[in-house]
């Protein structure tokens, strides 16, 4: 099931959204606190987490699926938004050096092939997050959410991924630990959920966040050769003492033979 970019924007515009934000948004940070210099792209819908990134990148692109839609971003300026196909993505080979996937995995129906295409496009060294909604979490039971939506990912599920698709993942963490209620009380109790949650490392986490560096080699898959030699094919035993003219005799005697009986000249 396909996200629709209008209830996107307007999740992130309520409270719960903003809470899915903040603690997302704080490993984003913590982990890409230096792209002074370097080109970002999100696929699915990462601009409220683009917002997050400073210290000058070079430039931010939001790649939206043609599935859920696109929406201007950002609001003032020169727009970065655009309308893609996750598996043609429209970017040079190794042309940008950090990839956020959010809103875009758990919904793809070939979600091996857009990690291809991030692989394609990422250069050589560049790296990848991806945030998608957790197996075991409440919010990947809520449908009330945007992480309640699609396939949602166990921690080896999401490893397997990122090896198929030649990614060495470098990190791992996980993100609301709160349950998806928008009660103000409950909300008012996020960072100690996420507090408790995560220095304990218990489970029931809302999404998985990884990172993983691009690999600069693709693996050769090895194949055994058989070599079978036809019957017909092989080549005539010579007996002791028979020269190489005598035998090229017998062989042309047995040719003209043949053409004799052809169906041909019958």
């Amino acid at each position: 099931m396909a996200l629709d970019v209008v209830d996107l924007r307007s999740f992130y515009a309520s409270a719960l959204g903003e809470v899915a934000r903040r603690y997302i948004g704080r490993i984003v940070v913590a982990r890409w606190d230096n792209v002074a210099g370097l080109s970002i792209a999100g696929i699915g819908f990462a601009p409220p987490f683009l917002e997050l990134v400073g210290d000058a990148p070079l430039r931010r692109l939001a790649l939206m699926p043609a599935a859920q839609g696109v929406v201007n971003w950002p609001t003032e300026g020169v727009t970065s938004s655009v309308l893609v196909d996750t598996g043609l993505l429209p970017l040079p080979d190794s042309s940008i050096d950090r990839v956020l996937v959010v809103h875009a995995l758990e919904v793809s129906d070939q979600p091996a092939g857009m990690m291809n295409e991030v692989w394609r496009v990422l250069t050589p060294g560049g790296k990848v997050m991806v945030v998608a909604p957790s197996r075991g979490g409440l919010w990947a039971r809520s449908d009330t959410t945007p992480f309640g939506q699609g396939r949602p990912y166990s921690r080896g599920q999401l490893r397997d991924l990122m090896r198929e698709s030649n990614f060495s993942p470098v990190y791992w963490d996980e993100a609301l630990y709160v349950p998806p209620f928008t009660r103000p009380s409950w909300l008012r109790s996020a960072a100690v959920f996420e507090r408790i949650g995560g220095k304990l490392a218990l489970p029931g986490a809302g999404v998985h966040v990884v990172e993983a560096t691009k690999q600069l080699y693709r693996p050769v898959m090895a194949r055994r050769a058989s070599l079978k030699v036809l019957p017909g094919l092989a080549p005539a035993a010579i007996t002791p003492g028979q020269s190489g003219r005598g035998r090229r005799g017998t062989l042309n005697r047995k040719y003209q033979s043949a053409v004799a009986v052809s169906p041909g000249d019958k």
